[in-house]
């Protein structure tokens, strides 16, 4: 999530945070842009990442001759002070030479005359409070990039439309439900969305549209998509692929702390909630059981908030609309009477997983079983166990 305070023609830019690769791309066509701007030759880059003080000082001391080196022919000069490492609460920045010399630099980019000269500087952790930071504020602009999560409110809706503008770049278009498997294969992450974007360029070759089919075909499911799919197994009701998800779950666990038994559970009765919950939006008018995924989207905006619980956990609008809109298509692998004999099932194995010394194994299979044990009945075909 990127915010900025930006200065008309300002001399100086400062773009930092946690989401490293979006630094270095919004700090990379800034750069681009002065030197196209400026024109000439004389454009410096000065690698500012370091391993400790003394290294902090040679970078600070290459920036204050570079500074100082006029450009040749009157033509203007942009310099790039990249990827540094010292400007927050790392080790080399609490060295009391450092925080001196950055004040000191500090002071001369005050008196600076930046008739035809800019000045960069991109970083990671920033320590606002230093007079460095005050600095580069008051001359220019700031920009800063934190690092997406599962909690961010609208990260779905940025890498979405980052996705987007790569794929463009590329000379390639993808459909809006290949767009969100995309998306939800990836999650909140821009460096890997940008490297399976990539991926996805050279396995389409000289096709201009990238499907669905190219999305499974080539996109890794990362943690977050891993963590859906033990669910998505439910509820395509496939015994056989959702005890195979299990079966890796469970074994995810040895070297997962944040990971329980309880918690696979959670999940599990949060899917069948949405289920439940969907079938009550398509029975109430407000979405088609059958709408492709831009029309639900469209539908979705229609919806009564207020008729929801406000909590996040209990609420599906709070879903990926994708993730809903999958969510949607399983609901008709099951009844509304199944959906609530199955959210009593896992009640009791809940119950179990608690307050008895059962396998934890043993109980979550049992009760897989007993939700998915038969196939929903086919039109023409008789109701079979799976």
């Amino acid at each position: 999530m990127s915010t900025s305070v930006a200065k008309p023609d300002a001399p100086v830019a400062l773009v930092y945070g946690e989401d490293d690769f979006a630094v270095k791309q919004r700090a990379k066509q800034i750069y681009q842009q002065w030197c196209d701007v400026l024109g000439g030759m004389d454009h410096e880059m000065i690698e500012a990442t370091v391993s400790n003080s003394g290294d902090a000082l040679k970078a600070i001391g290459r920036l204050r001759e570079s500074l100082q080196t006029l450009p040749f022919f009157g033509s203007g000069k942009a310099i790039w002070l990249r990827d540094c490492n010292f400007l927050g609460d790392e080790r080399a920045a609490q060295a009391k030479a450092v925080t001196e010399t950055l004040a000191e630099l500090a002071q001369e980019l005050k008196d600076f005359s930046w008739d035809k000269v800019r000045l960069l500087v991109s970083a990671g952790k920033v320590d606002k409070r230093k007079v460095f930071f005050k600095t580069l504020d008051k001359l220019g602009k700031v920009e800063s990039f934190e690092a997406l999560s599962v909690d961010s409110r609208d990260w779905a809706v940025q890498c979405e439309f980052r996705a987007r503008a790569a794929i463009k770049e590329r000379g390639k278009v993808i459909p809006e439900n290949a767009l969100a498997e995309l998306v939800a294969r990836v999650g909140p992450n821009f460096r890997q969305l940008d490297s399976e974007i990539e991926k996805l360029t050279l396995y389409v070759g000289d096709r201009k549209e990238i499907v669905p089919a190219d999305v499974a075909a080539v996109c890794l499911r990362n943690k977050l998509a891993r963590a859906f799919a033990l669910a998505d197994a439910l509820g395509d009701r496939q015994l056989t692929q959702l005890l195979r998800r299990l079966d890796e779950e469970l074994w995810d666990l040895q070297f997962d702390k944040d990971k329980s038994e309880i918690g696979l559970l959670y999940g599990l009765i949060s899917k069948v909630r949405a289920m439940l919950l969907l079938k009550e939006m398509v029975r109430e008018g407000w979405v088609k059981a059958d709408a492709d995924y831009g029309v639900f989207q469209r539908q979705l905006k229609r919806v009564p908030a207020d008729r929801f619980p406000a909590e996040k956990k209990f609420n599906p609008l709070a879903m990926h609309p994708f993730m809903l809109h999958r969510t949607l298509g399983q609901t008709k692998n099951y009844s509304s009477a199944e959906l609530v004999r199955a959210l009593d099932l896992l009640l009791r194995a809940n119950q179990r997983l608690v307050g008895s010394a059962l396998d934890e194994k043993l109980v979550l299979q049992q009760t897989l079983v007993q939700i998915v044990g038969t196939v929903p009945v086919r039109p023409g075909a008789a109701r079979i166990a799976a």
